[in-house]
């Protein structure tokens, strides 16, 4: 256990920099006075690392110094190799990277872990987009993940749906996400941070010079920031609740053609009917109008909307319109 974390501890002070024994202990969580001991048997054991008093120092690896990977478990270096993704990587421009460094990793393993990290990539595969999409395609993913990483703005004409569709904007991209997909920028534009969708930029041009240099904000979290997102994003989605009638075959394909909040909502709120054996009465949360017909739809006569009266009237009036267009006779 110590040793781990004192391998842990050098290979943040490598990727890190500078570091304090308070903001060491926090990423360790363990005490200051543990950091304390942990620097001194690095430094017992010939590690150049030193460390400055005050407000401004903290502990720091002599410049160039490089430990070489050692230590990596089992579990570690199988769950690197799952979590490498040749199909985003390539799309990012960094197929051949991730080739190499996965290369030289296994080179530097043990015969046993190889083996090992090699029968996960054989065995298991993430595929992110859905069946029914096959993610996005851009030409200029590569120009946004190479702004990201050397924090230079671009300049892009980008496709909105509002009106007007067609707007220039000139983009600090900060981040990038992959969700069921899909590829977004996460990017600072007049002093607001926004989402774009890369496949809709239309144009882009790498700013130059001491201008098109930016510095990303130490304290801007990614994860955090998209986590907020997708939760304000769901909010929005609810705008109304139907009480629906299920019937048996109904409620067993809600899971294929509904989406989890809907399916979720009927499990806790599901009770007999009383009017229709084995059919039950459940409230669910809806979009729009226009997008809870079209969801409903789906399980055909296996529900029945009893509210609100407006989607209930909607989709009697498609049920009419399709009842009409089958009874005529095909000539």
């Amino acid at each position: 256990m110590r040793a781990s974390r004192l391998l842990s501890l050098l290979l943040l002070l490598q990727t890190r920099g500078r570091m304090t024994a308070r903001q060491l202990a926090d990423e360790l969580e363990v005490s200051v006075r543990t950091i304390y001991r942990d620097v001194e048997s690095l430094h017992e054991a010939g590690i150049p690392l030193y460390g400055d008093a005050g407000p401004t120092g903290g502990y720091q690896l002599l410049d160039g110094y490089r430990t070489r990977l050692t230590g990596l478990s089992a579990d570690e270096a199988e769950a690197m190799f799952l979590a490498a993704l040749p199909g985003p990587a390539a799309e990012l421009g960094l197929g051949s990277v991730m080739a190499a460094a996965q290369l030289k990793v296994k080179a530097a393993m043990p015969a046993e872990l190889a083996d090992r990290s090699g029968r996960i990539q054989q065995r298991f595969l993430l595929d992110a987009p859905g069946w029914y999409d096959d993610g996005d395609t851009s030409p200029f993913l590569p120009a946004v993940a190479d702004a990201v990483w050397n924090q230079r703005r671009i300049k892009v004409l980008y496709r909105r749906w509002t009106a007007p569709t067609e707007v220039e904007r000139t983009l600090a991209p900060y981040g990038i996400v992959l969700k069921t997909g899909k590829w977004y920028t996460v990017a600072e534009s007049a002093g607001r941070v926004n989402t774009y969708r890369v496949n809709q930029i239309l144009e882009l041009e790498t700013l130059d010079g001491a201008d098109g240099r930016f510095e990303r904000p130490a304290d801007f979290d990614l994860p955090g920031y998209w986590a907020h997102q997708v939760a304000e994003f769901r909010t929005r989605l609810v705008q109304g609740e139907a009480l629906i009638r299920l019937s048996p075959a109904g409620r067993r394909r809600l899971g294929e053609v509904m989406a989890a909040d809907v399916v979720n909502a009927v499990d806790k709120t599901a009770e007999d009917d009383g009017e229709r054996a084995g059919w039950v009465r459940a409230r669910v949360p809806i979009e729009s109008l226009t997008h809870a017909e079209g969801e409903f739809l789906k399980l055909g006569a296996g529900v029945e909307v009893l509210a609100p009266e407006a989607l209930r009237e909607r989709i009697a009036e498609t049920a009419a319109g399709l009842a009409r267009l089958y009874s005529v006779s095909r000539r």
